[in-house]
């Protein structure tokens, strides 16, 4: 079996989990007994973004970025099919769909600029409703990252037998006391700190994280890790918060391990890898009720409702009273979901469709 699966992303600034999601599995389905797993992304002039190096031989198109982007949605060319031979599938691990005359499989982790257009540039909003016309007319068959997804994509017009659910996975790194004393001395890190890890933009609730740290008594440090995304938030103030930037993959485990909670109170996500991340390191976790991340946590996590500043502050009053109990919760959950069974999900897609062509 021959699969083309797509990697442009893994060149964006900001990657984020859509790039951590593909490589991650495609680190998997490299080791599939009679699976030919090839990459295919745009001609680059950098490698790609710093941690998102794919795993797989690349084959590359005639031009990247968003140039390609629009290439694909507007002509549908240059075909993937054009670069590498003897293909039998394309699998499109965002929501942005490759130009190619094959079975495509896609990958959707959201599709939160339906329900919340208000979060994304209008360019954005463009580009992700003329990707999902596409897809609803050529995607074989969509790999929903939860069941949030799920619903999001039956609420979009997709047909439930066009629709998988294939949870994402996590992987637990070993942390020594020198990565946690290298890490903590790298970014300036207090005794004591709640972290926040993603994307800064608008749908992540900073601004109410925030003001739910103020309304603790001797709250510790927020410790916000991530590159800024896009929005017009006024400038986060009224408690002590370090930004640390755009922080390499290897120095996160120690971190999620080094926290004293991890707060994550996200309005939306498709999924919200950094839940299960520092869950699988040990970290206490505050999340969100009622949105993917409630699903992600698997009733290891404090829920609170993103929306109100106090149920935030009573879910991180709580985790602080007894980090412990739920960092003991957390690692139990995170050895739930490996990465393998991801993959091993994605394959059976596959043999499934090659199977009815």
């Amino acid at each position: 079996m021959r699969v083309a699966y797509t990697f442009e992303h893994c060149w964006h600034r900001v990657p984020g989990g859509t790039g951590i999601s593909a490589i991650e599995v495609a680190k998997e389905l490299r080791h599939i007994e009679g699976l030919d797993l090839i990459g295919v992304a745009g001609r680059h002039r950098r490698p790609p973004t710093e941690g998102y190096m794919p795993p797989v031989k690349v084959a590359a198109l005639p031009l990247g970025g968003p140039i390609l982007y629009e290439m694909w949605t507007r002509f549908r060319w240059p075909k993937v099919e054009s670069v590498i031979e003897d293909l039998q599938l394309v699998h499109s691990t965002t929501i942005l769909p490759p130009a190619t005359n094959l079975p495509l499989v896609v990958t959707i982790h959201d599709l939160a600029f339906l329900r919340h257009p208000e979060f994304f540039t209008a360019r954005g909003n463009k580009m992700f409703t003329r990707s999902l016309n596409i897809l609803q007319d050529r995607a074989s068959l969509i790999l929903c990252s939860s069941m949030s997804t799920y619903r999001d994509c039956l609420y979009a017009g997709f047909e439930e037998w066009r629709l998988r659910h294939v949870p994402l996975g996590v992987t637990t790194h070993e942390v020594s006391d020198v990565d946690r004393a290298r890490v903590r001395e790298t970014y300036s890190l207090p005794d004591d700190f709640v972290l926040f890890v993603g994307t800064l933009e608008p749908r992540k609730n900073l601004a109410r994280l925030v003001e739910a740290l103020s309304l603790i008594d001797n709250a510790p440090p927020l410790v916000i890790v991530g590159m800024e995304g896009w929005g017009d938030e006024a400038p986060l103030s009224g408690h002590d918060i370090r930004f640390t930037g755009f922080v390499p993959s290897h120095d996160l485990p120690a971190l999620y391990n080094l926290c004293t909670v991890f707060a994550f109170p996200s309005i939306m996500e498709g999924y919200g890898l950094p839940v299960i991340e520092a869950m699988a390191h040990g970290a206490p976790v505050v999340t969100s009720r009622g949105t993917s991340t409630e699903e992600v946590a698997g009733g290891a996590a404090i829920l609170v409702d993103p929306l109100d500043v106090s149920s935030i502050a009573s879910g991180i009053r709580e985790s602080l009273a007894a980090r412990d109990a739920w960092s003991s919760r957390s690692r139990d959950r995170a050895v739930q979901v490996p990465w393998s069974e991801t993959a091993r999900a994605t394959f059976s897609a596959y043999c499934e469709l090659l199977d009815e062509a």
